[in-house]
């Protein structure tokens, strides 16, 4: 196996992983009902992302995953490119949920609030998203 042949193998796998992440994008999709609410999100989520990062109560794992995190919904580069339909737009929103749903199993929805700069109706769109009930009720 030449260098052509490692070159091919990599291209193979990085193709693979991004199929694989395109899969659990689609899958973990909202409803179009939900969507359109959960878009306007985003700006609320970069504020609460880089807000947990900069808490010195936030756990060393839990700030790398969000440092990726913001990291990515800061990038002009996605994974599921914007023109394509429905899904271009959703995956910032569906990996934060993945990732923030994780972080929050670590620290936290008290954190999470402590952090959200959003209203209070977004908050509880977050958790609905997150698939997390609020410590409060």
């Amino acid at each position: 196996m030449g260098l052509t042949g490692a070159l091919l193998t990599i291209v193979g796998i990085l193709v693979l992983v991004w199929l694989s992440i395109a899969v659990v994008v689609w899958l973990h999709r909202p409803s179009r009902a939900l969507a359109g609410p959960a878009l306007r999100l985003i700006p609320d989520l970069v504020r609460l992302v880089r807000s947990l990062l900069v808490d010195p109560g936030s756990p060393t794992r839990v700030k790398v995953a969000l440092a990726g995190l913001f990291a990515y919904l800061v990038s002009p580069i996605d994974l599921i490119p914007d023109f394509i339909p429905v899904l271009g737009s959703m995956d910032d929103l569906v990996i934060s949920a993945i990732v923030l749903r994780w972080a929050a199993r670590r620290i936290g929805v008290s954190q999470l609030r402590a952090h959200w700069s959003g209203s209070e109706a977004s908050f509880s769109l977050l958790l609905g998203l997150l698939g997390l009930r609020d410590e409060r009720r």
